[in-house]
């Protein structure tokens, strides 16, 4: 099934390709339950927990989910441009949408036949809702911090000790993932965890300038028991390598969402400013020409990701990280193109633009944040210049 938005173009990035029924009811969703409570979301961190199930009972988060666990079995693109879709609206619950997905996506990559039975299909429909808590970890193994959470091998599982700052889309009985190094030797396991496990605690403890309802919690782990049965992998380090391309790839369905909003809102000062903002670096066409590359080269990648005999090569990361940047570079400058286009409307207290462009600087600040994915290409370039 093809899955696309009104402004995504065809090959030929000159016609636009026509709703498929999935996308035309999440907009419908999207205009009914989510746009009345953006500003409650944005300044007052409500949470949109009915929005959130409603996507999943339309099938938004199962869309790279197998059909067998839950799913659509549609692959990565049909999930980024949901996840694209949301974030045309709202970034922030486009974000959760991408938690909510990048959970079921560790779950479809692992070899744990449990959770890919009992849970995974409560991801994909959302009858239950989950994050990550892989924020730490992707900086660890990127060399940047320490590992949050050690595990130690007991009989039957695994018991954790440590805080991990800040995980998104949780709550109360919601899972997440997360990584630990093991107390013995230099591995590393990763499970899916909730506050359900004793001595799991969450706490809200922090307010952010933007993605405030984001349901983002500290999680303080002491001597907490993880059944096998929760383990995604351990050794985890082959397990990584193939989740982490769709972990960053997905991601750039934020950035395509809210770029185009910000083109829209440009778009819609012309006959009142026209005259004027011909005269800004940023216009209307040149960021749309740019968004529709972008697009294009996301879905691309994305097919590619979706093939189930995949090679995780390292020159297929470099492009899927170099996409990534893309995409935070681009958000960063439609978002300012869009203030200075609105002018004075948009430095109003609550005004869209504003909003806009708080939530650009959190697609290039959010894990994998540009400096870190810069880190990565150089790390991936440096043996070519070896050799070169």
């Amino acid at each position: 099934m093809q899955v696309a938005s009104t402004l995504v173009p065809n090959k030929n990035l000159e016609e636009p390709i026509a709703l498929s029924p999935l996308i035309a009811e999440l907009k419908a969703a999207i205009a009914q339950d989510l746009v009345p409570k953006v500003q409650s979301i944005d300044l007052e961190g409500v949470y949109p927990r009915d929005f959130m199930q409603r996507v999943g009972a339309l099938g938004g988060f199962g869309q790279a989910v197998a059909p067998e666990f839950g799913g659509a079995g549609n692959g990565l693109k049909a999930a980024i441009q949901v996840i694209e879709a949301i974030s045309e609206e709202c970034l922030c619950t486009g974000f959760m949408t991408w938690c909510q997905i990048a959970c079921a996506w560790y779950m479809q990559c692992s070899d744990n036949t449990y959770l890919k039975t009992n849970l995974l299909p409560c991801i994909a429909t959302g009858q239950v809702l989950g994050g990550t808590g892989l924020s730490n970890p992707m900086k660890h193994f990127a060399e940047i911090e320490k590992i949050a959470l050690t595990a130690e091998r007991k009989p039957d599982g695994y018991v954790l000790n440590g805080l991990l700052p800040w995980v998104s889309n949780i709550g109360t009985g919601q899972p997440f993932g997360i990584a630990a190094k093991l107390s013995e030797g230099n591995d590393y396991l990763m499970a899916i965890v909730s506050d359900r496990f004793a001595g799991l605690s969450l706490r809200e403890n922090s307010h952010f300038i933007a993605l405030e309802g984001s349901g983002t919690f500290s999680c303080v782990f002491k001597e907490v028991f993880i059944p096998d049965e929760q383990v995604l992998a351990v050794p985890c380090a082959d397990y990584v390598q193939r989740i982490r391309p769709g972990f960053i790839l997905t991601q750039v369905g934020m950035g395509l969402g809210l770029i185009a909003d910000c083109i829209n809102m440009i778009e819609a000062t012309h006959s009142r400013l026209g005259h004027v903002n011909c005269f800004l670096d940023d216009r209307a066409e040149d960021l749309a020409a740019e968004l529709a590359i972008a697009r294009l080269k996301t879905y691309t990648l994305a097919d590619r990701l979706s093939q189930p005999d995949v090679s995780i090569t390292p020159d297929l990361l470099k492009e899927v990280i170099q996409l990534r940047i893309t995409g935070s570079e681009l958000s960063l400058r439609a978002a300012n193109a869009a203030m200075l286009h609105v002018g004075a409307r948009a430095y109003l207290q609550g005004s869209k633009p504003a909003r806009r462009l708080r939530e650009a600087y959190f697609v290039a600040i959010v894990t994998p944040a540009i400096k870190q994915l810069k880190k990565m290409l150089h790390h991936l370039e440096q043996p070519l210049m070896a050799n070169g």
